[in-house]
């Protein structure tokens, strides 16, 4: 690949407790990854981007980091990390993982040597009284009085506490993280919840200093050469959303804006119009995301009547056409694929397989559903073991019960079954991203003239994207149809279906 391999990827998100388990206890980890590594060459990706494998408590899915230079042993170990990155190499795929700069766990070093000593406490934010009523992400306050009075802010779960980023100790710290992994050949981090490092009296999102942090991680990224850095970025002022990718800063964000959007022609419009405005002056490419291991699945979302997304409504338990649900998924599939840029593809959603929301009370992890009293029932749903195989749990996941139950009805959706199946949603996908790695990717498009609720474009290699949100079937623009997501028929396009011409 080119020093510019991520402007047009096709990037698999891999949720790793939920992937694969190689050693039968029923948690995904690097053996169960590294063994389906043919799988996903064979699926057509670019690159892996693994949600955070070091060691955890796992009070938020290991996004409270105890050791940011060694593995969670539930994954396997450090060694094994390294093997992992030689054998995606070998099959020419890249490795991206995360970083989460914004808090730590209870459970580092820092913070255990904070709690013992008081006047090692400034890496974090303490107040003798919370200077605030800040409230936590994830539901209740965001200040926690520790033994000896004293509070500290966590805008997430209490397990999570924040960095305080006024600390030159912390620049330090994460700058030597950076280089630990790029020099045991990491390709890149996604950052999480790269808005929210700095604190002011007034608030936490988006403060100016946040920049000069990134601008150091892109020198220290440009040293080691194709090296990339991705933001998750949640701003809904585009103009402040650009300045994360400057030339000096972040490589790409990913676009929540088309994550979150409805299936609806008008607004998908104009956030594929205000995406690629946003991104054209500053020269950045576009990402194309319809979920992800925070979101409702696209089978489940899409068939409800709102088929929009907000994390502060999932709609959960909200009546779901799963029928129509994945129509319209393999519809924005091929939608998302033809847009100039690069692409994510969540685990499972290659599969079809939709949200689980009839999760045990008790089995459910995610400390949303804890510190909300169960308001909201978080996101455990679309964090449900990959059914790979068989006709009952697990499913080929691994030899034990997997830490999630899966549907019985998965049995249809391993990834076993739809092999041999043409009009399966996997060889939808597999079809899509050699196309697309062969016609598409990085680029820009040119919008065709259409009438009623109907998008089209062509690209730069004249293959010509067409998708029908409207109710009735349309007449097709001339060319040869080379993919299409769902039977045309007498040569019209159906509703909730894309066509891929040329």
């Amino acid at each position: 690949m080119s020093q510019t391999w991520w402007r047009g990827a096709a990037i698999y998100q891999v949720y790793l407790r939920s992937f694969a388990d190689g050693n039968g206890d029923g948690v995904g980890d690097l053996a169960g990854l590294r063994s389906r590594l043919p799988y996903l060459k064979d699926l057509g990706i670019d690159a892996i981007w693994l949600n955070p494998w070091y060691p955890s408590p796992m009070a938020d899915g290991g996004y409270d980091v105890a050791d940011y230079r060694d593995i969670e042993p539930v994954f396997g170990t450090l060694a094994e990390a390294g093997r992992f990155i030689e054998e995606a190499h070998e099959l020419d795929i890249k490795v991206i993982i995360d970083v989460v700069p914004n808090h730590s766990s209870t459970r580092s070093a820092w913070f255990q040597e904070a709690l013992a000593d008081p006047a090692a406490r400034d890496r974090f934010w303490f107040a003798d009284e919370p200077p605030n009523d800040w409230q936590s992400i994830f539901g209740g306050p965001a200040w926690t009085q520790v033994p000896d009075g004293q509070w500290y802010l966590h805008l997430f779960a209490p397990e999570q506490p924040d960095f305080n980023w006024a600390n030159p100790d912390v620049h330090r710290e994460f700058e030597d993280v950076l280089r630990f992994w790029f020099e045991r050949g990491v390709d890149g981090f996604r950052i999480d919840s790269a808005a929210l490092l700095f604190k002011s009296d007034t608030g936490y999102e988006d403060l100016d200093e946040v920049h000069d942090v990134y601008r150091r991680w892109r020198e220290v990224a440009d040293e080691y050469g194709e090296r990339v850095l991705i933001g998750e970025v949640w701003l809904p002022d585009q103009e402040r959303f650009a300045r994360y990718l400057r030339p000096d800063e972040l490589h790409t964000a990913f676009n929540f804006d088309f994550l979150s959007c409805p299936w609806e022609a008008a607004e998908l419009r104009r956030v594929i119009d205000l995406t690629l405005a946003t991104h054209t002056p500053i020269g950045a490419p576009p990402t194309w995301v319809l979920s992800n291991h925070d979101v409702t699945r696209p089978v489940t979302r899409y068939g409800r009547a709102d088929t929009a997304f907000q994390h502060g409504g999932r709609l959960h338990g909200a009546p779901s056409d799963l029928e129509l649900g994945y129509r319209r998924a393999r519809a924005a599939a091929l939608l998302s694929m033809a847009l100039p840029g690069s692409v994510y593809v969540y685990q499972g959603e290659e599969l079809g397989l939709p949200e689980v929301e009839d999760l045990p009370d008790e089995l459910r992890q995610d400390p949303m559903y804890a510190r909300s009293g169960g308001a909201n029932p978080g996101r455990d749903g679309c964090r449900v073991p990959l059914p790979w195989s068989g006709e009952e749990p697990p499913f080929g996941f691994g030899g034990g019960t997997p830490w999630l139950p899966q549907p019985e009805g998965w049995r249809k959706l391993t990834a076993e079954a739809q092999r041999t199946d043409l009009g399966s949603m996997l060889n939808l996908y597999r079809t899509a991203l050699r196309i697309r790695r062969e016609s598409l990717g990085d680029g820009t498009l040119t919008w065709l003239p259409t009438t009623g609720q109907v998008l089209a474009f062509r690209r730069d290699s004249g293959l010509t994207c067409v998708t029908n949100l409207g109710p009735e079937p349309i007449g097709l623009p001339p060319g040869t149809v080379v993919l299409a997501s769902g039977p045309l028929e007498d040569g019209a396009l159906p509703a909730d279906t894309t066509v891929w011409l040329a």
